[in-house]
């Protein structure tokens, strides 16, 4: 991402006629980027940020310059590597991982805006962010560890960004969907969340549409795990805690002080596979059928289907689990990843909102990343 304005000039086609006088060119704003965690949403991220750049720089003034990336145990800076956006992956030239080294690089001395983005999922690298936020670096994420850890923690996020630090989390609920940002705008326009009901899991979306008995559930499993649709230990999915993190999300972005503990969850995972190393548990997958069979003759039976839904109502009741639905109800008419979430507010009581969408895979995800740092990049002054 490190295209001067000269070469980017050289490559770009000329302009047969001069622009009206009435047309200015956008005041040029950097922004320095740091990515940590090149996993699946953060190359698919990097992949992303490297396409749009010419754009963003032509039409919008906004460059992005990539600084550094992190890796688990490694980490890449453009100060060592000239050419790093172009092969941050194979790049030979590296130095051990140090969060805080990256952080002070990617700020900076120059006073120009820095932001990091933690595509991670490591709970080590989310306890940074107050520190971050209070230097001044805004932070985006699709880690929900984040956002539905210790309430402390939290809150010390949120007071940390009083240094005019932004910090943006809507890939955290439903990938690229704009969920946390649909619910920002009704309490910022003065609207009050009665309650929030949805299918936060694109992997559980997925297998409860393909569930219909005709082949045993487990073998579903393993497809949604081949198709990379579950996390790598699909226990993480069956368990239930992705979706309940993601309702605790929502819930404190309306202020309602939730915590994990407060969620009712129903786990998938029978008792015996719960504490298995990972490849014995995917050995027996099978001890799954016999409960998800009699499950789906229970929806079969009743005219419905089943769905896993997540809930919280205005009493601050929060249930995470599967259950049957009636055919005609709008979580019944999914698709394939479809994630859906419905707010119950005072405006919108007798037809609640609904958000729906893909909410699995790492292009979506990486989009919902990218579009927090463009919202971000918008409120940003022109610094010399």
């Amino acid at each position: 991402m490190n295209i001067c304005a000269s070469e980017l000039a050289e490559h770009s086609p000329r302009l047969l006629l001069p622009l009206p006088a009435s047309v200015t060119t956008p005041r040029r704003r950097m922004l320095r980027v740091g990515v940590i965690g090149p996993g699946r949403v953060g190359s698919a991220l990097l992949e992303q940020l490297r396409a749009a750049q010419p754009r963003l720089l032509r039409d919008n003034g906004l460059e992005l310059r990539l600084c550094g990336v992190v890796a688990s145990k490694r980490m890449w800076l453009d100060c060592d590597d000239a050419e790093l956006n172009g092969r941050h992956g194979g790049a030979q030239i590296w130095r051990p991982n140090d969060l805080d080294a990256f952080a002070e690089h990617v700020r900076g001395n120059d006073g120009r805006h820095a932001l990091l983005i933690d595509c991670s999922a490591n709970d080590d690298v989310a306890a940074h962010y107050p520190r971050w936020l209070a230097a001044g670096m805004h932070v985006v994420t699709p880690n929900k560890l984040a956002g539905s850890g210790p309430l402390s923690r939290w809150q010390a996020i949120r007071a940390a960004c009083a240094s005019g630090a932004r910090f943006r989390y809507e890939a955290t609920v439903c990938a690229g969907l704009p969920v946390v940002q649909t619910l920002r705008d009704l309490l910022d326009t003065g609207d009050e969340l009665l309650a929030v009901e949805g299918m936060f899991s694109g992997t559980l979306a997925w297998l409860c549409n393909r569930h219909d008995g005709q082949q045993p559930f487990s073998a579903l499993v393993r497809e949604a795990h081949a198709l990379g649709y579950t996390e790598p230990d699909p226990r993480d999915d069956l368990s239930g805690m992705d979706v309940a993190r993601k309702l605790v999300i929502l819930a404190r972005e309306a202020g309602w002080p939730l915590s994990l503990e407060d969620v009712a969850v129903e786990s998938l995972v029978p008792r015996a596979l719960a504490a298995l190393p990972l490849e014995d548990c995917l050995q027996r997958l099978h001890e799954l059928d016999a409960l998800m069979s009699i499950r789906l003759a229970e929806a079969t039976t009743a005219g419905g289907v089943l769905r896993y839904v997540a809930s919280l109502d205005r009493h601050g009741r929060a249930r995470v689990k599967l259950v049957v639905l009636p055919a005609k109800h709008p979580f019944a008419h999914t698709r394939l990843t479809d994630n859906i979430v419905q707010f119950t507010t005072r405006r919108y009581c007798d037809n609640p909102l609904s958000v729906q969408g893909p909410g699995a895979g790492p292009e979506v995800t990486a989009a919902g990343v990218f579009t927090d740092l463009l919202r971000i990049a918008e409120s940003l002054e022109v610094r010399a």
